[in-house]
């Protein structure tokens, strides 16, 4: 299942990677002059990014829901971009803001769940070695997503640039779908519990007394 999960967790960071570095770019093509409200759309999807980064990693330690909150996180990145290719050519900034501040949100939000997912998948690996293998997969992915839209963009235009962003994420949203919920490090964790409990019933004083009788 890890095999699976690597890759799709590098389309989804590897979009974002792709999307931050050439956010600029898109924004000017569409509105000349605004340069400084492009930074002010990047600096929305970093702020909007650790609000989304907080509550899923909350949500997720109450929770204990893996699989689905990965997956529904991972539709509504999909959802976010759909919107945002589509959008982005009206000629309303506020959209634009709007749609970054989602993307940013849902796709910041991923990166805590991919982590901790991936640990729960690889155990009993060192969680280094699955957090050193996501980021791998980002950095790989990224970079050929950044290559492959920048030279999309100058043929066909931002539209058709996004759009392959928008692929890219479909197929890790339907490669999560296939994913196991095999929790390994939630079940050991669960057992290192009942072996602890059983060892203190027998030398409870009370239980003794009773096997006595």
């Amino acid at each position: 299942m890890c095999c699976i999960f690597i890759p799709s967790s590098g389309l989804n960071v590897g979009c974002f990677y792709a999307l931050s570095t050439l956010l600029n770019r898109m924004v000017i093509h569409h509105y000349p002059g605004e340069e400084v409200n492009a930074g002010r759309i990047g600096l929305t999807i970093i702020l909007s990014g650790m609000v989304g980064a907080l509550i899923s990693g909350i949500w997720l330690d109450k929770t204990k829901t893996y699989k689905q909150t990965t997956l529904v996180v991972y539709i509504m990145s999909l959802v976010g971009m759909i919107v945002y290719t589509f959008t982005l050519s009206l000629g309303h900034l506020w959209v634009v803001f709007v749609t970054a501040g989602l993307l940013g949100f849902f796709m910041t939000g991923y990166l805590p769940l991919g982590f901790e997912f991936a640990a729960e998948l690889t155990y009993p690996e060192s969680e280094g070695t699955s957090s050193g293998l996501l980021n791998v997969s980002a950095q790989i992915t990224g970079i050929a997503l950044t290559i492959s839209q920048g030279q999309i963009m100058d043929r066909f235009g931002t539209k058709a640039g996004n759009l392959l962003l928008c692929s890219a994420l479909f197929l890790g949203t339907i490669m999560t779908a296939f994913i196991k919920a095999d929790l390994r490090r939630q079940q050991a964790n669960l057992e290192n519990k009942q072996t602890k409990v059983l060892p203190e019933a027998y030398t409870n004083p009370i239980v003794l007394e009773e096997s006595r009788l």
